[in-house]
């Protein structure tokens, strides 16, 4: 066992023992405060996110005809899609692997496992706020763009329609008000428009249905300036309908 390896085990294992000693009558933040503590130490550890949907990958790979799915990669956004219309997702074999806070360089990182070893007969892939929120290291938009890029080309070289998808306006970060992200968005969806036409690769434009004219989403489709709503989650929903039809993909 390696010593970085021995020292998250203890970290671990520390944080559990603290947990243990909290009185019962001590009061349930400090419990929560020790307890995000092992969590952050665990993400940390697992800096890419490969670990988080290695069971449900197994499961699903024991009950799923190849070419049977479409997998949905992405960060918060997606994420919070299981949430607010699960049912939208289990009717069309919609499979969610949408991870919170994520940059397109984690995603990219855990695409072999998450989406190439499902053999789904697509992917979309919805990336890149997160990188102009400096969740991450900031790179350039252009890097940001080569990570999705590479996902597509992965993706192909497994026979695997990628389906690229803009990035949604935003105008504010809550969690880094210092960024305002308005420009940035607008760039990098230029960037990833114009490679899906040059290459032949669908593109899903949320960004024209939902900006309110000044950079950012409309306010019904929001509750912060970067999540959806319910409302705002029908607007995926209906252009992926749209386009599973088109590619003659129907999953129900």
């Amino acid at each position: 066992m390696s010593l970085s390896v021995m020292k998250f085990f203890f970290l671990l294992f520390f944080c559990l023992f603290l947990i243990n000693q909290v009185p019962c009558n001590a009061q349930s933040n400090s419990e929560n405060i020790i307890q995000k503590k092992a969590e952050n130490i665990i993400k940390d550890y697992d800096w890419g996110g490969l670990l988080k949907y290695k069971e449900e990958n197994s499961n699903l790979l024991s009950s799923v005809k190849p070419k049977s799915i479409i997998v949905l990669m992405g960060d918060s956004i997606t994420e919070g899609w299981s949430y607010y219309d699960s049912e939208f997702l289990e009717n069309n074999n919609l499979i969610n692997r949408g991870y919170s806070g994520q940059t397109t360089s984690q995603m990219l990182l855990r695409f072999r496992k998450d989406v190439i070893t499902l053999n789904p007969k697509a992917v979309v892939i919805l990336a890149g706020i997160n990188d102009i929120a400096k969740n991450t290291k900031f790179y350039d938009l252009k890097t940001v763009a080569d990570n999705i890029f590479s996902m597509v080309e992965l993706s192909k070289a497994h026979d695997i329609i990628p389906i690229i998808c803009s990035v949604l306006p935003a105008d504010k970060f809550v969690w880094n008000p210092e960024i305002i992200p308005t420009q940035k968005v607008i760039d990098l969806n230029v960037i990833l428009e114009d490679y899906a036409r040059k290459n032949n690769v669908v593109y899903l434009d949320y960004y024209s249905a939902m900006h309110n004219g000044k950079g950012g989403l409309k306010s019904r489709f929001t509750n912060d300036g970067v999540h959806l709503t319910k409302e705002g989650y029908k607007i995926l929903s209906n252009q992926i309908i749209q386009v599973t039809k088109r590619l003659n993909t129907s999953l129900h």
